[in-house]
């Protein structure tokens, strides 16, 4: 009898922690069904922008190209990514953007032929045509030092070294190892894929040192070409030891190198940079007006520098470009180094396709390199401000209206005294009337960039001089769609001083 109670009651209590734990299952399931209807209710909201980003509910999602990856050489680059809520994936995956460490073109070709819309890579085909030293150097462009080609301009190169006696020079190629200065007789004229380039003898000084100063730029489009310029600071970086007394065979003083002299480590600097918290642009700055030099005039040869070595290379960009499914799959960022003379003379010494964005050696370089990226990825619009999550992401996406024509329309005087019947004159292109479709998405683009600038300064179409904003720059020499995008620019200038 005894027996036959407990096993009832053991049976009774089976039942009720059975109940419970069904109840416990079906709670939980409810939940999970309740949760997966909100997401996907998020994820079919009615934006156009966000199916620019992504064609369904799967999240961002970015992937990385390069040697070694994992010695955290890009870790600044995946952090502010993953700070925008983007996960790493990989190449084959369906990625929204494509950071490639290497040029990307011909290793990877198959993946980027035909691109959806709403994916980036970090550089355009044919990027080559501006970063590769031999091209750079023997270019012809305005502030690069002459240079000539080994083997084929060799003549040429003797003949000038003859003229001036009294001329320095330097071999490199571009691996960018082994430069040193040396007399012609012991120069190597023979081996390809060298040039030798005339030395610059002068170089400016500060405590001593010889120093080079790096500006970042972004290209954001290239028909028609549209080139921004970080301007939250510049990269200094001097020689390890003074110039003088100089010697040639210590490539210290006169070579900037992986372990060059860091801008805190320069007793006329250190008390702008370091004491007072000055960039190092405004350290600099600073200094030159203490010693009664003026910097407007290197900064304004860096400008023109730049303009001029873009527009050269534009169509080369374009043609490279014009085998793949469209050019706006691409950017660049690119970090062009300059030397400056002691008469304030600004020259070209290289462009890096692939700058290092490593802090490992320098950590104090960090914020720099974060800010540098963060105006990148932004103002080609792959993240918002604030480097929000996904969630954020969608949420400030919803937020944007439609560009409205009303943001696109110049010169008002202009198009209704010309009345624009003849939509083929230039001056008519821009006007309401004659405004194609491809020149309004070109337009919009542009606008959208200029909100989303940040701390990136335009520099091609070029910023408007007080003396300029009546009558504009000089469009002489540059294609129909510059030409126009130049002008639309000017027409926004003339309505709003922002965009000067």
């Amino acid at each position: 009898m005894f027996l036959s109670r407990l096993m009832l009651w053991a049976f009774s209590i089976m039942r009720k922690k059975t109940a419970v734990l069904l109840t416990c299952i079906l709670g939980l399931l409810f939940f999970i069904f309740n949760m997966w209807n909100v997401v996907s209710l998020d994820s079919k909201r009615d934006c156009p922008d966000v199916v620019l980003l992504q064609n369904d509910s799967r999240p961002l999602v970015y992937a990385a190209f390069g040697r070694k990856l994992e010695s955290g050489y890009l870790e600044h680059v995946f952090t502010l990514l993953e700070r925008a809520g983007y996960i790493r994936g990989s190449i084959s995956s369906n990625w929204d953007v494509l950071w490639s460490y290497e040029y990307p073109f011909r290793v990877l070709k198959d993946h980027l032929m035909n691109l959806q819309q709403h994916q980036k890579v970090n550089h355009f085909p044919g990027s080559g045509f501006i970063t590769n030293k031999v091209n750079l150097a023997t270019s012809g462009l305005p502030h690069v030092p002459v240079a000539f080609k080994i083997p084929e301009q060799k003549a040429e190169l003797i003949s000038y070294a003859k003229k001036k006696p009294e001329s320095l020079f330097v071999q490199k190629s571009n691996n960018h190892r082994g430069i040193k200065i040396q007399p012609l007789a012991k120069l190597d004229l023979k081996t390809p894929g060298t040039f030798v380039q005339e030395y610059v003898r002068k170089p400016l000084l500060i405590d001593g040192h010889k120093f080079d100063i790096g500006v970042y730029i972004i290209i954001s489009s290239i028909e028609p070409l549209r080139v921004y310029s970080y301007n939250g600071d510049i990269l200094f970086r001097f020689c390890p030891e003074k110039y003088h007394p100089f010697d040639e065979s210590k490539v210290d003083k006169y070579v900037i190198g992986d372990d060059y002299l860091p801008i805190w480590n320069i007793s006329s600097l250190k008390p702008y940079y370091a004491n007072l918290g000055f960039g190092m642009k405004e350290s600099f700055n600073a200094y030159l007006h203490s010693t009664g030099k003026d910097p407007k005039i290197i900064w304004h040869q860096i400008d023109e520098a730049l303009r001029s070595m873009l527009l050269r290379r534009e169509l080369s960009l374009v043609s490279a470009s014009a085998k793949f499914a469209s050019s706006r799959n691409f950017f660049e960022m690119m970090r062009v180094d300059f030397v400056v003379d002691e008469d304030l003379n600004v020259f070209i010494m290289e462009a890096n396709m692939s700058p290092n964005l490593s802090s490992q050696h320098f950590p104090p370089n960090r914020l720099l390199y974060e800010q540098v990226i963060f105006n990148v990825l932004k103002l080609i619009g792959i993240i918002p401000s604030g480097g929000k999550t996904s969630v954020g992401h969608y949420d400030e996406l919803l937020s944007q209206p439609e560009v409205a024509h009303k943001d696109l329309a110049v010169f008002p005087e202009r198009c209704l005294a010309a009345r624009c019947a003849d939509c083929s004159r230039l001056e008519c292109k821009l006007c309401k009337p004659c405004l194609t479709d491809s020149l309004k998405s070109v337009l919009i683009e542009a606008f959208r960039e200029h909100t989303r600038r940040h701390l990136c300064r335009r520099i091609v179409p070029p910023s408007l001089l007080p003396e300029e904003i009546e009558h504009g720059v000089n469009v002489e020499g540059l294609t129909e769609i510059n030409q126009l995008m130049h002008q639309w620019f000017h027409g926004k200038c003339l309505l709003e001083s922002s965009w000067c």
